[in-house]
Order: structure tokens, then C-alpha cells, then sequence
């Protein structure tokens, strides 16, 4: 952050201080903003490779400034001017390099506390009652056949497929000259007399 290019010499901090952590996180955030623009700038053949560029970027250092000096305050009203200007700045740099073939998407998300909750529920409290007999939401007891009718089923389906391996590897190993009736019977040899 104190090079050349750097974004504490191009940009006014106004009420932002240099010291401060929060500020800090912030500036070094518009910074890699910064730098990978002049990157591109100096070396132009990484943007014209014929294969599209991605770049995703997390700037949570608004976020701090508006936790550590509040979101009223003018330190957090300097800091969002600073980032509208950077990413302003950035996107035109942006469509420079890429001669106008070039999307900028900016993503504002409040809050990333609780990102993803998952919400249980209790058979105690279900309204609906498909089941009249039961106060639990419970599903209908099984007839006393299931188990007869699990068992053919089943034992039907073993026995099939036996059968299919079966008659399958007969099949491949078969030598249709001696073992199959339909050439024994069509390939007979011609008497001669």
C-alpha cells in the first residue's frame, strides 16, 4: 500500500485514517482493485488470450468502517465516495483493457451473520393430521401381508435373475455346429450316388 501507484496517494482519505485497522483492511481492499487494473494495463496480452476473465472479489472493508465507526458516521460516508470512485475508476479501466468487452457486476449483501439456517420442525406441532387415529402425523401401519408379498416379490426377482446369468453364460459358450438343433438340422451334407 506504499508504492508508487499506491491508493493512499491517488485518492483523498478525507476523514479516513491511515492507522486505524478497519481503515487499513478497507484501503488494502480498493488496492488490490487498483493493482489489478495497472497489471492488465502493463501486460494487455493476458486480456487479449481469446478466453473470457474472471475476477471475484469480496470487499468487506465497508463493513468494518460501518461496525467500527457506525453506519451514520462521516468516516463510513468518506469510505463508500472512496469505493464508488474506485470501482467506478476500476470498471472504466476495465473496459479500456478490454476494448468495451467487459462486465461489471457489483453485489451488495447486508448482512452474512447467518448465511444459511435450517429451520426444524416438530411432529408436536403439525396441524394437519392425515392419520386420525394418531395426534403424531404418523403414516398408516403396513397390512400384515406386506411381508408375503415382500417375500415373492423378492425371491421372484433372485430367480430371475439367476436365470438371466444362467441361460446368458450358456448362450456365450455355446458351439451352434454340435449343440443347437437349427444347424444340425439345415447344414446336412448332399448324398452323392
Amino acid at each position: 500500500m506504499f508504492q508508487d501507484n499506491s491508493i493512499l496517494k491517488t485518492s483523498s482519505l478525507n476523514s479516513l485514517n491511515k492507522n486505524s485497522e478497519a481503515d487499513i483492511l478497507f484501503l488494502s481492499e480498493l488496492q488490490v482493485l487498483n493493482d489489478i487494473s495497472t497489471l492488465l494495463s502493463r501486460h494487455k496480452h493476458l486480456a487479449k488470450d481469446h478466453s473470457p476473465d474472471l475476477f471475484g472479489l469480496e470487499l468487506a472493508g465497508l463493513e468494518e468502517i460501518g461496525k467500527h465507526y457506525g453506519l451514520e458516521s462521516q468516516q463510513f460516508k468518506d469510505a463508500s465516495q472512496i469505493l464508488v470512485d474506485c470501482l467506478q475508476k476500476f470498471a472504466d479501466e476495465m473496459s479500456d483493457i478490454y476494448g468495451g468487452n467487459a462486465i461489471i457486476e457489483v453485489v451488495t449483501v447486508k448482512n452474512f451473520a447467518n448465511p444459511f439456517v435450517r429451520k426444524t420442525r416438530s411432529i408436536l406441532e403439525s396441524v394437519q393430521i392425515s392419520n386420525p387415529g394418531s395426534p403424531y402425523n404418523l403414516a398408516y401401519s403396513y397390512n400384515f401381508e406386506y411381508a408375503v408379498v415382500f417375500n415373492i416379490v423378492l425371491w421372484i426377482m433372485i430367480g430371475l435373475a439367476l436365470a438371466v446369468i444362467a441361460i446368458s453364460y450358456n448362450l456365450w459358450n455355446m458351439d451352434p455346429g454340435y449343440d443347437s438343433i437349427i444347424y444340425r438340422m439345415t447344414n446336412q451334407k448332399i448324398r452323392l450316388d
